[in-house]
């Protein structure tokens, strides 16, 4: 096909190639109808790059009959390439082992056989610039086009260029992060000039017919165009011209079909046989052909005619050609087609394929055919397929003849179209399942379903209000189950601050044995229900020995990240940094990403609270875009939320307010205890700006919030400042009595040390110096950077007042320098305010801390490497690629004023 008019789109593609040969990776994506010359631009593309002989192609191609088989186009375009495996980190090959059958193992972990795919092109790519080329897409099964955006979206440094081209149909296919050109219809000049070098011969009026008809579709100018079909759609005495004009893909194939049907009957045959199964081995479609009572020689018209290309496997001329060939033919035929491919494959041949087969040619339930549906769900599920889980259980329960058997199917298929990210396509599933049946271990796993889409939909209370329900289905037949279904419901209720509904998840589970090893996290939930009912007596007890059961390793991820959450409750700080640390090297390292965002918030707030801001926005950063990539949106707006409270300490009021904006409604709306950080958040920014009336009443809001005794207990300090600089003294005695009281049953020095300075804040001018003294003795020893520099600030505030010039200096002095460390400008510039205010002129402002000027990326990059990880070793963990790793190294280094990554573990 012509590439008239496509100057543009040629221009993109021209630039893609050169960039990557300049170790620049991109990535486009061609989105269009059939025929309008996607195809046709990727074959230019690789025309290009071959020509030039300094470029490596791997190509591949969507094939409709193999979307529902888990992995299969990623199998076709890496299986070649397979021998460089080894070259892989182990984890992320042998996940890609399992995905395409060539090993055994437990359930294959979809990131990581992401990771993989973006390691082993990163490998190829070492050896010369690669084009990735993939036509239709959206015909990929989803495990494959998942796998391939992950890594596009990843490459930085690359000599990488990826191009794909999609299908624009009625159904929207999701591909955020990556750039998309849309290809229009040819602009009427380029159509009548395309027209002309097909189809000279035309006469009017059949030129200007075709070329309104075809609508600027390149395929449907050539295919209406040829003079055979134009002769003939001509007559105007045709009473199906005055229908209208069809959509232009409609005629397209319809013209396909008109030739399909002048074809001998044994053709048409062969022609659906091949159509049936258009993957399969040119040896296995010949045989289906002769099973059916045909010859090969059958389709030597339909080759003639150029409907089909014959080599090592058949190749339609387009897939509108298939498309006809198909679906206009009886369903008996299809049937028959299924059949004899069921038939062909065996049931040891292709397991899969036989069973995806059987499926079509089955119009009534059987068991037989569900239960071989069954078992390809469960190697969908060994490879890591989850929307190939979800559609081989769907099927099979719709077979099933067995209403409790079908009602078991669907809610698994429910499940892991939750786990492909299908949120509609899981409610309705798990709807459908519930309204089957009444076994109590079914209705459980399905309204668990319901409640993990709600969370995302809805809010976390939504998801606690039905996880609870369905704990209580099953609390006394099947403990397992219970236990994760109640440790379900505490984090959502506690996420969406809706302590009535942890307080009736409490009543359930302290009627409830757990398995022993769960028992630990069932009496830490109880635990947090004591500590929101103001009774940290009771409550940190039980908290602290599940963070010293998780400390000795071995437990399971649910286990560590409650007590992670726990440990921030209990300001056990420095323990939480340590033990999420270690969680999420071990999610990095295991490839569950779906754990990596919920890790990182933990360790964002623990960063947060100790100064450690740099580090806390390299967390956020990659929380809030893994959440994003994985359609996570609570877990986003969590991110979001501390990044307000981050852009908040840093001083940086548009940002900050812009954010708060951003994230406040869809918190709000969703319930969510993270719209309370934000609106701490803003409090800081006042507090910072001595806006001390407005700091108070935001802060006085949040601390009588629903979160006043989860994490939002650490705002209390804040609030004492603002009442006391605000004139409000009296207002701040109530919240510090109940935060002393939290301090007193923590035992941490860092609320030990905060207590000291709220006090001192409110104390007689006679007792406030030893308390500030003895609050700064305490932060010397255990508190981080930033709550000791707002100590030295308001003790020099306070000396200041007192008239004791010197000391006043030193401590104004010490917070100056150390807010200018940690890049809080705004609290900088109020300590230089306060020098300045008895007659000393503040240090001009200089350069913050050299890990602040860092990029998120570039620090997390920058520390792993300190500690003297490789750059393929640092890859693997971040999911990058070794030169993008190298890239960020580059970058980093004249910011941090060194010269390589030797200097690197002094400095960080």
């Amino acid at each position: 096909m012509s590439l008239v008019g496509r100057g543009v789109e040629l221009a993109r593609i021209q630039r893609l190639l050169t960039n990557a040969r300049d170790a620049r990776s991109g990535v486009l994506v061609l989105r269009g109808a059939a025929g309008i010359g996607k195809s046709v631009l990727l074959d230019h593309a690789v025309s290009i790059a071959e020509a030039e002989g300094n470029m490596r192609v791997v190509r591949g191609a969507g094939v409709e009959s193999d979307s529902e088989l888990a992995y299969g186009g990623l199998h076709q375009l890496l299986f070649p390439r397979l021998d460089r495996l080894d070259a892989l980190p182990t984890p992320q090959a042998t996940a890609l082992r399992c995905a395409f059958g060539l090993a055994e193992g437990d359930e294959a972990n979809r990131f990581l056989i992401s990771a993989g795919t973006l390691s082993l092109l990163a490998d190829l790519a070492e050896d010369a610039p690669l084009l990735c080329v993939v036509d239709d897409l959206q015909w990929l099964d989803q495990g494959s086009v998942e796998a391939l955006l992950f890594a596009a979206r990843r490459f930085v440094a690359d000599p990488i260029a990826m191009l794909f081209a999609v299908r624009e149909t009625s159904v929207a296919f999701e591909i955020a992060g990556v750039d998309v050109v849309d290809l229009p219809g040819l602009a009427a000049p380029d159509a009548a000039r395309l027209l002309d070098d097909h189809a000279p011969e035309l006469i009017e009026p059949v030129r200007t017919r075709v070329l309104a008809e075809s609508g600027g579709n390149p395929l449907a100018i050539i295919e209406l165009g040829s003079s055979r079909l134009a002769a003939r759609d001509v007559d105007e005495s045709d009473p199906a011209e005055q229908v209208g004009p069809l959509p232009v893909t409609r005629r397209v194939q319809e013209a396909f079909r008109r030739q399909i049907v002048e074809l001998p009957e044994p053709t048409q045959r062969a022609l659906l046989a091949a159509a049936a199964d258009t993957a399969a081995p040119l040896a296995t479609i010949l045989h289906v052909i002769e099973a059916l009572g045909g010859a090969p020689g059958d389709l030597a018209p339909a080759e003639r005619d150029r409907l089909l290309r014959i080599d090592s496997r058949i190749t339609f001329r387009h897939p509108l050609v298939r498309a006809a060939a198909y679906q206009d033919a009886p369903l008996h035929r299809r049937i028959e087609v299924h059949r004899a491919y069921a038939d062909a494959l065996g049931a040891e041949a292709d397991a899969d394929r036989r069973a995806w087969h059987l499926a079509a040619a089955t119009t009534t339930p059987d068991e037989a055919v569900a239960a071989e549906l069954e078992g390809a769900a469960e190697r969908a599920w060994h490879r890591g397929g989850a929307m190939a889980v979800s559609a081989a259980y769907d099927r099979a329960g719709r077979l099933s003849a067995d209403r409790e058997l079908k009602a078991r199917r669907i809610a698994r298929a429910s499940q892991a179209a939750f786990d492909a990210g299908k949120a509609d396509r899981a409610a309705r599933l798990a709807a459908e399942a519930l309204s089957l049946t009444t076994d109590p271990g079914i209705r459980a796993d399905a309204i668990y379903t319901r409640g993990a889409v709600e969370y995302e939909r809805t809010s976390p209370r939504a998801d606690a209000e039905l996880t609870i329900e369905a704990a209580a289905l099953v609390r006394d037949t099947d403990p397992e189950r219970a236990a994760l279904t109640f440790f379900e419901a505490a984090h959502a209720a506690r996420h969406g601050a809706a302590h009535d509904l942890l307080q009736r998840a409490a009543d359930l589970m302290r009627g409830f044995t757990p398995p022993e090893h769960w028992a630990p996290v069932v009496a830490a939930l109880l635990g947090w229900v004591e500590l929101f009912a103001g009774r940290p007596e009771l409550a940190v007890g039980p908290m602290r020995d599940l963070y010293t059961a998780t400390r000795s390793g071995g437990n399971d991820l649910m286990h560590r990240i409650t007590a992670g959450f726990g440990g921030l409750m209990i300001a056990d700080d420095d323990g939480v940094i340590a033990g999420t640390e270690d969680m999420l090297a071990e999610v990095r390292a295991t490839g569950a990403l779906g754990w990596v965002p919920y890790t990182l918030n933990v360790l964002a707030v623990a960063r947060l609270f100790r100064g450690e801001f740099a580090d806390a926005r390299a967390c956020v950063a990659e929380g809030a875009s893994v959440s994003a990539e994985l359609g996570n949106t609570t877990e986003r707006l969590a991110h979001r939320s501390v990044e307000v409270w981050l852009h908040a300490v840093s001083g940086d009021e548009p940002r900050c307010r812009a954010l708060a904006e951003e994230v406040f409604p869809r918190a709000r709306a969703r319930h969510q205890v993270n719209a309370e950080i934000a609106d701490w958040g803003l409090g800081m920014l006042d507090l910072s700006a001595r806006r001390f009336g407005e700091a108070f009443d935001r802060l006085e809001r949040v601390s009588r919030g629903p979160a006043s005794r989860d994490l939002l207990v650490r705002a209390v300090p804040d609030l004492v400042e603002a009442a006391v600089r605000s004139g409000k003294p009296d207002r701040a005695h109530g919240p510090l009595a109940e935060f002393q009281h939290w301090a007193e049953h923590v035992d941490r020095p860092v609320a030990t040390g905060l207590v000291l300075r709220c006090r001192a804040l409110l104390a007689d001018d006679g007792d406030a110096d030893a308390l500030y003294a003895e609050a700064l003795r305490v932060q010397e020893r255990h508190g981080g950077p930033y709550e000791r520099a707002r100590t030295q600030l308001v003790y020099g505030e306070w000396l200041r007042r007192q008239r004791r010039r010197t000391e006043a200096r030193a401590h104004l002095a010490a917070a100056v320098s150390a807010f200018e460390d940690l890049g809080a400008e705004l609290w900088a510039e109020r300590a230089r305010g306060e020098l300045a205010a008895f007659g000393e002129r503040g240090d001009e402002p200089r350069r913050s801390g050299p890990l602040t000027l860092l990029t998120p990326q570039e620090l997390q990059v920058v520390r792993l490497a300190a500690t003297g990880h490789t750059n393929k070793e640092i890859a693997a963990q971040l999911f990058l690629s070794p030169r993008t790793v190298g890239y960020h190294l580059y970058k980093a280094y004249p910011k941090l004023g060194v010269t390589g990554r030797a200097e690197l573990a002094d400095l960080v």
